[in-house]
Formats: C-alpha cells, structure tokens, sequence
C-alpha cells in the first residue's frame, strides 16, 4: 500500500544584481510530495502451547471476544468422535481446551443468533453457545467433505470440496446456492452481505442468485479467506501461503512452507488487525499483526 510523504525541498536560487550602492537576494521555498511505497506484511505477535491438535479453522467472536479453534485431532475423513472445538482468549491462553467435545472432524465455524455452526464431514453441527452444548446436528444430502462456514446473521453459507457445491441453510431450510465450483473451500460474508469464496479458479464474489465474477486468478485452491472491504482480501493456502489481495492485484505476505507450518482456514479480530492462523499439524494457533 503506498502512503505520501512530504517533505520540503528548499532550493535557493540567488540573483545577485549589483549596482553602485546594493545588491539583491531572492530566496525561493518548493515543496515537492515524495511518494513512498510500504509493503504490506504479517509480524508475529503471539501462538499459544502445541495443545490445539490438528487445528483447522480459527474464528472471533465479536459478541464475547472469545476465539474458538475447531481440532481434528486425527484423520480429516474420519468418523470418530474425537474431535472438538477450544476456546482461547485474545492474547493465546487456551481457556478450554475441548470446549465442545464427540465432534468427528470439525472443519468450518459460522455463528448465528446464538448459534455456532461447524461442518463435520456430511453434517452441520448447530452448538448452542451459552450452554457449549450440541443442540442439533443435520445431515446434508449428498454431501461428502463439508469444509468452510460463515454466515450474514441469518443465512448460514458452508461448501463442500469435493462436490462443488456451495450449500444455503435459512429458515430452518437446506437448498444448494451454487455448483460446479471446483475445489470450493473458504467462504466470507463481506460487511455489504455479499459471498466471497476461494476455489479452483482463484477469488470470487457472488452474487444473490448464485452467478459469480472472479477477482482474482492467482491465488487458487484457497483455504480461509477474510474480507477487509470489498476491494481487500486475505486469503491463506493450506501448504503454508497467506496472500493480501487488493483490487484483483495479490501480495504474498507469509510463507511458512519451509518450516512446515501450514496455514489452515483463518480468522481475523478487526479491532486489533490481528490474522489468527491455525497451523493444522502443529497443533497450535498462531496471531500475526497485519500491516499494510
């Protein structure tokens, strides 16, 4: 992101124009605007203890300022009860390691009107948050690897992988919003109530009908996707890449593919501009302070 810097030039132009008693000097002031270019970055902040096993998706909850980290905790296609939702604060302390626990292989978390929705391989798991209790669980039709969440407040979005498909759930209702999306993955609600998603093809933005326009064709098969406006992004790739992508135009701005870390489905706390990224086998959550 460029930002200006002013700074006054003083060029001192002096005429000397004698006669037989004086002479004159004329000073002239320029001020010249000098562009500089900042280029956006992640600085570390903090990560919590490598208790957090098989961590996929991170999200903030902007009503009680809790995090919660969705762990596999064994195979992602696995049905066996093992896995779990944490909770952590803001400054990476575990406050509650198995939240809610007999979850198989959480993925994806969305909240709505007190609800937290996960995606658990074929099923929505609806958890009621002030009592951390699994109030419903739904069986989706055809599904076969549920993945990302989020939601409007009232329209619950997930997509399944491996179908392409992006699901709706409203009303008490299930109906599929989209096909045909290959290798769908993250899922953002933008602030103007608009779907953004990661798949195949690079970054999209949907519309209500479920057509779409890709914005972005670089940063394909995408994982967690965060929405800053709608000409700002920031989207991670699994193997170990976060990218920032602003008017069609992406930036990496982590790599940790070198150490092995991966960078699963993100969050994101607005207030502090603070990117929380679950780094799957690791086993722990890591915040990085965006600048850009």
């Amino acid at each position: 992101m460029k930002t200006n810097l002013k700074l006054s030039l003083v060029f001192l132009l002096s005429f000397l124009i004698w006669s037989c008693n004086s002479s004159t000097k004329t000073e002239e002031v320029t001020e010249v605007e000098i562009e500089e270019t900042t280029e956006p970055s992640l600085t570390k902040v903090w990560e919590t203890s490598e208790d957090l096993p098989t961590n996929e998706s991170v999200l903030f909850d902007e009503a009680t300022g809790d995090i919660y980290v969705s762990n596999i905790d064994g195979n992602p296609t696995e049905k066996d009860g093992k896995g779990s939702i944490a909770m952590i604060n803001k400054e990476g302390e575990i406050l509650h390691k198995e939240w809610v626990s007999g979850i198989d292989a959480p993925k994806g978390m969305g909240i709505s009107n007190g609800k937290l929705y996960v995606t658990n391989i074929d099923e929505l798991v609806e958890i009621d948050i002030e009592t951390a209790q699994i109030s419903k669980r739904y069986a989706i039709e055809g599904a076969e690897f549920l993945n990302d969440i989020d939601t409007d407040g009232d329209k619950v979005y997930f997509s399944d992988m491996k179908t392409g498909r992006i699901h709706l759930f409203e009303n008490g209702d299930f109906s599929i919003f989209a096909e045909g999306q290959d290798n769908i993955n993250g899922l953002r609600v933008g602030k103007n109530g608009v779907l953004y998603g990661l798949d195949g093809s690079g970054l999209k933005k949907y519309n209500s009908d479920g057509s779409f326009e890709t914005l972005n064709r670089v940063v394909t098969g995408g994982d967690g996707l965060i929405v800053i406006d709608e000409h700002t992004f920031i989207a991670s790739r699994w193997q170990g890449e976060i990218y920032l992508i602003q008017d069609g135009k992406e930036t990496k701005i982590l790599d940790t593919k070198d150490e092995e870390s991966n960078t699963a489905d993100i969050g994101f706390i607005p207030s502090d501009n603070l990117v929380l990224v679950p780094t799957f086998f690791k086993n722990k959550v890591v915040a990085y302070k965006l600048n850009y």
